[in-house]
């Protein structure tokens, strides 16, 4: 029975994120001797960018963080397309603060202190509850182009396409908004996941680069619209 239990666990990921170092390395240690493979992070932004490009099973997420909180870490992995269940932790244990955690897109909400086999249980439980109603079929597609986020795996016209971490997060945000324009903050803020301050020709630069490999399989679907954004749609010239 226990060697059953950890061969079921052990291709599950977790992502745990704090900006506390103590409790990383104890909710870490834990899950990992239970058999799960644990990815870490300390700020909002790093957890963002953790959860889009390794996709875990499962979040541990810290409510109160320096730079992102925790509940708009939820809504933004939520907004992403992104059905990754969260366990929020926090020192707020009123009753506004659990609503609010389960509002954001949370799956359970433990109080701090709390124990490591109460975290371990509840784990176990949101894994058990999600596989069971895990929905299939999670591909994106447009036209011929398919996006595959369990694989990463994209095609065209069934020829794959190689992207980067960012052209793949660019092109999904296109594909889960087809035919609608897009304006440059939208973008910037769900594929780079903050209030963008630097240089905004990154954008027009991996616009280029995704359209570049899409083009070379088909006719042009992503399109300018000027002074406003983009948008996926088929049909029209490029801008």
């Amino acid at each position: 029975m226990v060697l059953t239990e950890v061969v079921t666990t052990a291709a599950r990921r977790i992502l745990v994120v704090d900006d506390e170092p103590s409790i990383i390395d104890a909710v870490a240690t834990a899950l990992r001797y239970e058999g799960f493979e644990v990815l870490e992070a300390r700020t909002g932004r790093d957890g963002l960018t953790q959860a889009q490009t390794s996709v875990p099973d499962l979040i541990v997420l810290d409510v109160m963080l320096p730079d992102i909180d925790g509940l708009e870490v939820a809504r933004r992995i939520r907004a992403d397309g992104l059905d990754i269940p969260v366990l929020f932790l926090s020192a707020r244990d009123a009753l506004d603060d659990k609503i609010a955690g389960f509002a954001a897109g949370g799956d359970d909400y433990v109080t701090k202190p709390f124990s490591l086999a109460e975290i371990v249980v509840r784990v176990r439980a949101i894994l058990q509850r999600t596989a069971a109603a895990a929905p299939t079929g999670n591909q994106l597609q447009f036209a011929d182009v398919v996006l595959d986020p369990d694989t990463r795996e994209v095609t065209r016209a069934g020829t794959a396409i190689e992207l980067t971490a960012t052209e793949f997060n660019l092109l999904r945000f296109f594909l889960m908004n087809p035919q609608r324009v897009l304006s440059k903050t939208q973008i910037l803020d769900h594929v780079w996941h903050y209030d963008f301050d630097g240089d905004s020709n990154i954008l027009e630069t991996y616009i280029s680069y995704l359209r570049k490999k899409i083009n070379r399989l088909g006719p042009p679907l992503i399109h300018t619209i000027r002074l406003v954004g983009y948008v996926l749609r088929e049909g029209e010239t490029e801008a």
